[in-house]
């Protein structure tokens, strides 16, 4: 059983998920995947998880990374798994391209190269948005592109974290150009 809460943060609200292992989701209001596996029968309500993630946002939306961790319970594929442990590698103020993570995948498998499009893939559908740092991959032009919450969320993002936006591009074009409003 998945239990809900709602959090009012600077750049809009956020719907949290946790069940008992953990923080299931976090998502942004209206963002492209919005609650895209939230169980159907989840229920409004209290967790530790969803006490810790509060703790971790207010802290984080004051521009400071906090020093712990909420406990997270993710479910995907394999493949999903290990990209969505690189991005928990990301340090706070960083950021790294899909090219990198692709490359990184590749090692692990003892694969000549990984299409750095099934990473994005992977990176797209992660559930819990800035905890599990997507935001931090940028395309290998520097282009902001590819956050579900949108591109204007990641660019608040990257700043709030001092990210030095120096030669990076915000898209004309694409799918994760702005909210899903």
């Amino acid at each position: 059983m998945q239990y809900t809460a709602h959090y009012d943060s600077p750049l809009g609200g956020i719907l949290l998920a946790a069940d008992h292992e953990g923080l299931t989701g976090l998502w942004f209001d209206r963002e492209k995947y919005y609650a895209n596996h939230l169980d159907p029968e989840h229920k409004e309500g209290n967790l530790p998880a969803l006490d810790e993630t509060r703790r971790w946002l207010d802290i984080y939306f004051t521009g400071r990374e906090p020093d712990f961790m909420p406990p997270v319970h993710m479910i995907g594929s394999a493949f999903q798994m290990a990209v969505w442990k690189i991005l928990r590698e990301i340090p706070y103020g960083q950021t790294t391209t899909y090219g990198e993570i692709a490359k990184q995948i590749a090692a692990q498998r003892g694969a000549a190269r990984m299409s750095a499009q099934a990473v994005g893939g992977a990176v797209g559908h992660n559930e819990i948005s800035i905890i599990v740092p997507c935001h931090r991959v940028v395309g290998s032009g520097g282009s902001l592109t590819g956050y579900a919450g949108g591109v204007d969320k990641k660019n608040a993002l990257l700043r709030l974290e001092g990210v030095d936006m120096t030669g990076f591009t915000i898209p004309t074009k694409g799918t994760a150009i702005k909210s899903q409003w």
